[in-house]
Formats: structure tokens, sequence, C-alpha cells
């Protein structure tokens, strides 16, 4: 809102309630946006005490400011503030990183197919002049965009929000299916020769990253054996064992006849289920405090293990485990030339206060995990030496964790869960045990009483013997099985990066609507990187631009016409290039 337009607030509050209103629904401290339920936005109340504030004797003056003038005056008050370097760690609402996770599964889904239909839509508009979907693709963005609006995506706003967020989720997914499927059939043409699209930015079953191309079989198959401890899988890039209560008793890289290094620590289990009573001192849906450790229950034991056997040749061992009020069906399965074993999680979830982890304990002297974030990763300590390492006990996550010694580590991947915990023991052995445990399910009653009821189905892959490089492609595959199509003829990748610690993150069409093709790559690894991009069209010109796609530069050209780029740590760069007509 402008400075002088308090007023205009209130009478999109006014509006706002009139509409909940005539719905029947309640609107005490209702946000403009109808959203939240109390916190985060401008309520009435607020408004009336900026107002009441602004010329109050013995009170410091308040005034309404858009954001922009907020730090322009903060800039000119204190024009070279100190830096904080690290993380801004919020010591409170800890939950919104599990609650709700429908939700929370549509936001993630979206993400990867937005990024998918822009790629595909654009290789198309170039290849084949098919147009370009920008009205849908603009849709879908502020949908989605919407939907991450406190208290939405956190999870903590009132049961109709969610049912709205889920719908309109499902709604988004449909429509980005349909951009996706119809640039991929521009692409292919007809036929029916049985291609792979790999939206990935790096290479996935022998076919080139962002390229469509027939898929190379796996060499090897998945065996199963009867052993002492359980049923042995491999696949010739992993080993695990499976015991008699459906969790992993040993997993190596490589095949039994060469085993690597051994995973899973002396007396423990991976992919252990744990129930905790979860009752928060204040926030149901907000808050994880720190003694819901205190009260801990490893799930039941299963009521029976059993072998699947896919299509495909992936073997699952299922165990089905029944507790008084729900059913975890979890199965640790193994596909053919998959560098992960994967844990799945089908749930039928109907507890009360209680938060369901997952347990994956590794035999790692780990100072600090990675974990993904946006165009990158955070280092954190395992450790809970101080007053504020100690506060990190619940935290967040994207797409991967990575715990590590020198030269070892262990990759754990997810589908759309986003809180865990790290704890560090030294065992009697003189070794250590680093246990990642990640936040599946809660079920706060406030403000939604049925917040997660009903079933959900959640994907872990976890994979030894990998370094950081490993991990960044482990979790762009975590999305989800490479995209298999019919057509007449495969599609070299429209754009391709020399260095795969440079990653391509974004391929779309410029805003302004000119048709330039708009190229976002970030380093990836945490360190220095030099790359050649290289964009398979006629170019005229390329620009390296900033976020918003305004000209910082003239690229530099190499030759064949690459454009050579010198990243730092974690650096996004924003080239656009404008095609010869």
């Amino acid at each position: 809102m402008e400075p002088d337009e308090p007023d205009a607030a209130l009478a999109d509050l006014a509006r706002s309630e009139r509409h909940f209103a005539d719905k029947g629904v309640a609107t005490t401290a209702l946000l403009p946006f109808g959203y939240g339920n109390g916190g985060g936005g401008p309520t009435r109340e607020m408004l009336g005490s900026a107002r009441r504030f602004a010329s109050l004797e013995g009170s410091p003056a308040v005034r309404i400011d858009t954001p922009k003038g907020f730090f322009d005056a903060a800039e000119a008050e204190y024009p070279e503030a100190p830096v904080w370097a690290g993380e801004l760690y919020l010591e409170l609402h800890r939950g919104v990183y599990t609650s709700q996770h429908r939700t929370k599964a549509g936001n993630r889904r979206n993400e990867r197919l937005l990024r998918e239909a822009e790629l595909w839509a654009t290789t198309a508009a170039v290849r084949t002049g098919a147009p370009y979907p920008r009205e849908v693709l603009d849709r879908c963005w502020q949908t989605v965009l919407l939907l991450q609006f406190h208290d939405i995506l956190p999870g903590s706003a009132i049961a109709w929000v969610h049912r709205e967020a889920e719908q309109r989720h499902a709604e988004v997914t449909a429509e980005l299916e349909a951009v996706i499927a119809d640039a991929l059939a521009a692409l292919t043409g007809k036929g029916e020769l049985p291609l792979t699209a790999n939206a990935a930015p790096h290479e996935r079953d022998g076919v080139p990253a962002l390229a469509i191309a027939p898929a190379v079989a796996p060499a090897d198959s998945v065996e199963l054996t009867e052993v002492p401890d359980g049923r042995r899988l491999t696949n010739g890039l992993v080993t695990v064992v499976v015991d008699a209560e459906g969790t992993i008793a040993s997993l190596r890289a490589g095949s039994p006849d060469r085993l690597g290094r051994e995973v899973v620590p002396p007396g423990a289990r991976i992919a252990a289920l744990r129930l905790h009573t979860d009752l928060p001192n204040l926030w149901d849906a907000w808050d994880l405090d720190a003694h819901y450790r205190r009260s801990v229950r490893p799930a039941p034991a299963p009521e029976s293990v059993a072998v699947e056997t896919g299509d495909d040749g992936t073997i699952a061992v299922v165990a089905v485990r029944r507790t008084a009020a729900s059913t975890i069906v979890q199965r640790v399965l193994l596909r053919p030339g998959a560098p992960e074993v994967e844990v799945e999680l089908d749930v039928d979830w109907h507890e009360r206060d209680t938060l369901l982890k997952l347990a994956v304990p590794v035999d790692v002297r780990a100072e600090q995990v990675a974990a993904e974030t946006q165009f990158g990763h955070v280092q954190r300590p395992t450790h809970a030496n101080t007053s504020w390492d100690a506060a990190r006990f619940e935290t967040c996550q994207h797409r991967f964790l990575h715990v590590a010694e020198p030269g070892f580590g262990v990759t754990v991947t997810n589908d759309d869960s986003y809180g865990y915990d790290i704890e560090r023991d030294t065992r009697e052995d003189g070794g250590t045990t680093t246990t990642a445990g990640i936040s599946v399910l809660r079920s706060p009653r406030f403000p939604d009483p049925e917040t997660d009821q009903g079933r959900h189905v959640l994907r872990y892959g976890i994979a030894p013997h990998t370094g950081i490089a490993d991990a960044v492609r482990l979790g762009y595959r975590r999305g989800g099985p490479a995209r298999v199509v019919r057509g007449a003829h495969g599609v070299a990748p429209l754009v391709t990066s020399s260095d795969p610690a440079v990653v391509i993150e974004t391929v779309k069409t410029a805003e302004d609507g000119s048709g330039d093709v708009v190229v976002r790559l970030y380093e990836s690894l945490g360190g220095r990187a030099s790359t050649v991009v290289r964009l398979d069209a006629h170019v005229r010109d390329v620009q390296v631009t900033d976020l918003l796609e305004r000209p910082l530069r003239p690229a530099e050209r190499a030759d064949g016409g690459g454009v050579p780029l010198a990243l730092r740590p974690f650096e996004i760069v924003t080239v656009r290039v404008a095609l010869a007509r």
C-alpha cells in the first residue's frame, strides 16, 4: 500500500470481511488476503494501532510505508551496515517444515513441472516454431507463488485454505502436464520410437542433459538372495540387506564380490520408523518443541514382510505395520541401474499429536551436514556445542542431505519432505554414528483439526559413497522417473554447459515477449568454476543480465559461438540470447 493509504487497506479488509461473512465464516483478526489464522499480515487491530501511534505524545511516531521505502530509509540512515555471514536461523516455528504434507507435495511437484514445461516449450518454440504458451505458464507461476504465501505453504492456515491449495495445485499440475505433452509432441513428431525426455541438467540413463533420446537399458538386473541377516538385493552398483523387520541392516556400494565400505553403523538400522509425542507448548501447526525427543517409541513390528517384483525389474521388500489408528506400508526397493536404495512409505495416517520420523543412521564422522537450498546448499553443524547449535534441533532441506567425512559420504534425497534433524553419537567402539531424522508426517489439531489425516505416499533415496556432486545429481533425479514418450526422432539439447558443476536451472523465453531465450545457471558445488554455455540455434546477440532480465553487459563469445563464464561459489548467472530471425 502507499504510505498515505492506510484507509485503503482497511477498506480492502472490510470487503474481505463481507465476502467471508456472506459465506458464514468468522473473520476475527482476518488478514486482508483471507488466508492466515492470526499473524503475518496487517490485521484491523494492527492498522488501527498504526493510526493511533502516528502522533502520540511520549511514543515513537509510526507511519505505514512500502518495503522499498523502509529499506531506502534504513540504507540512508546506516549506509555501510555490517554483513551477517551464514544462516539467520529462526528459533521458532520449526513445525512448519512438515505440517500439511499435501500442500507441500503439490508445491514441490509444480516447482519441478514449471521448470520442465518452460524447458520443453522453449525448445519447441526455437526448434519448430511452436507457439510459446506464455499465458498458461504465467498463470501457473502466479498460482504456485500465491500458494507459497504465509500461512499456506508452511501448513499453518485454517482447513479450507489447504483444501483450496490442494485443488489449485492439482489444476496447475494438469495444465503443466498438457504444456509438456504438447511441446514433446511438437519436438519428437509422430512415430512409435520409445524416447526418454531428460529434463534434468545431468545425463541420465544414457540420455544427455536437457535432451530427448532412446534410453540405454541398465547392464545389470536386480538379484535377490536369502542371507542369514535377511534378504540381500544387489544391482551391481548397490548392495543392500533388508532384515526381518523390513529395515536396512547393511548398505554398501558395489556388488557382493566387490563390496565397498559399510554404511550402517554396528547395531543400527537405516529406515527405522519412530513415533514421537508432539505437543508444542504454544502453536500446534507452527511449532515443534525440543521435548518431543524425550517421548519416542519405535513403530510397531511388521505384521507381514513380503517381496514384490516390478515390471521394470525393481525388487522391493514390503513390510506392513499397524498402530492402533494408522497403517504404514514400508517398501525398501532397488531398481536396475540405480545408484541408490529407495524407501517408500505408503501411510494411511490417523494419529493425533504425533510426529513420524524416518531414521537414517550412518557410520560417518561428519562435522557438518550439507542441506540443499535454492541454488546451492548450506553447511550446518552436526553437534550441539553451543546454545546456537543446540537450537537447530529441527531445520530444513530441499531435495537432499549429504553427510560426509573426507573421502566418504552418504546422500539422502526426498520427494517432498522439508524438515529434518541431525544427531551425532560416539559409540563404545570409538566410532561415530551420525543420524539424520527425516520428519515424515505430523498431526497437529490447531488450526486444522484434520491436518494430514488420510493417505500419503512419500519416497526417499539413500546413496552410499557419494560426494556433493553426486548429491546434486541425485537431488534432481529424485524428481521422479524420466519421462517416456513415443515419437519419430530424438532431440539434441538446446543449451549445454561444459562444466557439470555449473547447473542449467532454467531455460525459458524472455518476459518481454521478444522471443529471446533466457538461460539461468548456478555454480552448484560451492567452489569456483568455468564453463562454456552453448545454444544450439542461430544466435544474433548475447547479454548477461540480472534476475529481472535487464542487461548488465555484453557476453564474451568464444570460438564456435559459445559463451565462456567464470562463476564464484554458488553464483547465479542469467544469460539472454537474441536469436537471428
